[in-house]
């Protein structure tokens, strides 16, 4: 048994990828899903849809790879983050579609919860905002709005996950209602300094905490698959959620050191140590992985649309055909023009946090066109970015040897867009050569539970970047173009203020 099997179940598709002990990939199966958006600012997922893929991609690499379940030592998952589903307890089938980390249905209640100044008891304990990124007002809202589901979560008939918790529930047959540290800590019900549900915020939202699963380290005893699933069990040995596990796949283990991932949005984790930081600039305060019961702390800025601004360029305004030609349109912009596009589809994330602004463009002329369009949308990953890291600067100053920003997701495969990055940030920005770090990590996590893969140093010491891109803009220019991002930023917050 020398192969690992991640599970990578993200916002649009579903990937699984078996890895060699040299944590290379020997094959990869992908099926994407439909997205469904039942009114503005509403985002949710058929949960079978989730589970088959799942089970269609983990048959469909063994295919593809002509292995069978007894050449596997271990699965290992990640998934989107915040993801909301509830379902019964006996027959795993679900009260209502799963509510998508990017639904913002219950911005008023957040409203209401912070005018009765309960956001800092939120921060105190979960080190996050009281925002509707989070699980708990979903889940919060599917108990007040599906009918009769208060009372049957009350008598202990429904269970609450986020999407690994539910693909294990499936996985296992049901026998195991499980999630790890770094996905509880994004329910904005955990405790990540004690290491436990809150009962004060669950009782707060209404939500019984025989709902809630147990909470294991990252790379722990998550039950085994059921044997008709693959031929034979397969151990389920690793979980972390999609950005966490990004970063344990960047070998991001010691404190300083930063990455930043380029999917549907961008999300940026500085691994802080031993210590929770709390945040002045409205960062979130998380944890990056926990092994051996000791959980390690990162500092998060979450961005909602990084690769998403290209899917709107292809899909809303019908610009390019594909992603790929992003690029050769950016650079053939009008230099002239500052065309600037702030893409607020659905809120800003970090470090605004403001859920009710939209998108909005500045700087048009007559001559703006799909070239000044494209470049416009991957230089706002850039400006967003550097939002992040201004802010984790100011909160954390300990910093560490490692300046560079470690890189990842779709995205960051466009030298254009991590060229200007690493302009904007005025810092080195470093590509590995395999962008699935995020299945990287979830393998590595597996696979060091069952003793087949290098331990963290020897991990650590092994990673390498394919490209590094150097900062090759003046300063007078980055210190002009930031500057008009951010009276962008402010002109499209005061525009919905």
């Amino acid at each position: 048994m020398t192969l690992i099997l991640a599970i990578d179940q993200g916002t649009t598709s579903t990937r699984s990828i078996l890895f060699d002990t040299d944590l290379k990939i020997v094959a990869t199966s992908q099926e994407e899903f439909d997205q469904h958006y039942p009114a503005s600012g509403w985002v949710e997922h058929d949960c079978s849809d989730l589970w088959t893929t799942t089970a269609a991609t983990c048959r469909g690499v063994m295919e593809k790879a002509g292995v069978r379940a007894g050449d596997i030592a271990a699965i290992g998952i990640t998934n989107q983050r915040e993801t909301t589903l509830v379902w019964d307890r006996k027959t795993g089938k679900p009260i209502h579609n799963a509510i998508v980390w990017q639904d913002r249905r219950t911005s008023e209640f957040c409203k209401g919860l912070k005018a009765e100044g309960f956001e800092e008891t939120v921060t105190d304990r979960t080190g996050l905002l009281l925002d509707p990124y989070f699980s708990g007002t979903k889940l919060a809202w599917l108990l007040d709005n599906v009918e009769g589901a208060r009372e049957r979560a009350e008598a202990g008939e429904l269970v609450f996950g986020t999407v690994d918790t539910w693909l294990v529930w499936h996985l296992t047959g049901g026998a195991e209602h499980l999630t790890d540290a770094t996905n509880a800590a994004r329910t904005m019900l955990y405790d990540i300094r004690k290491g436990r549900w809150s009962k004060t915020i669950c009782d707060k939202l209404g939500i019984p905490m025989l709902m809630l699963p147990e909470v294991r380290d990252c790379a722990a005893d998550f039950g085994e698959t059921r044997a008709d699933l693959f031929g034979q069990p397969i151990p389920i040995r690793g979980i972390a959620g999609d950005q966490q596990a990004a970063t344990i796949g960047q070998a991001c283990f010691k404190p300083g050191m930063l990455k930043s991932t380029y999917g549907t949005g961008c999300f940026a984790l500085l691994n802080t140590g031993d210590e929770p930081v709390r945040s002045n600039n409205r960062l979130l305060t998380t944890i990056a992985y926990q092994l051996d019961g000791k959980p390690t702390y990162a500092l998060e800025g979450s961005i909602f649309i990084a690769g998403a601004v290209v899917q709107w360029l292809r899909d809303g305004l019908k610009i390019v055909r594909n992603a790929a030609e992003t690029q050769p349109l950016a650079e053939r912009a009008d230099d002239a023009q500052e065309v600037i596009l702030v893409p607020a589809f659905t809120g800003l994330g970090a470090p605004y946090w403001n859920a009710e602004c939209r998108g909005a463009v500045f700087g048009l002329t007559r001559n703006s066109g799909p070239e000044e369009f494209a470049r416009a949308a991957l230089q706002s990953v850039g400006f967003q970015t550097r939002d992040l890291l201004e802010a984790m600067k100011a909160d954390w100053s300990s910093g560490g040897d490692d300046t560079a920003l470690r890189i990842d997701g779709g995205m960051s495969a466009s030298d254009y867009a991590m060229q200007f990055l690493s302009d904007i940030i005025d810092a080195p920005v470093e590509r590995p050569p395999v962008l699935e770090t995020t299945a990287t990590g979830a393998a590595w996590l597996a696979g060091t539970a069952v003793g087949i893969l290098p331990d963290m140093e020897s991990f650590a010491a092994g990673w390498s970047a394919e490209k590094r891109f150097e900062p090759d803009m003046a300063e007078n220019r980055r210190s002009a173009s930031y500057a008009a991002w951010k009276r962008a930023v402010e002109a499209t917050i005061g525009f919905a203020s």
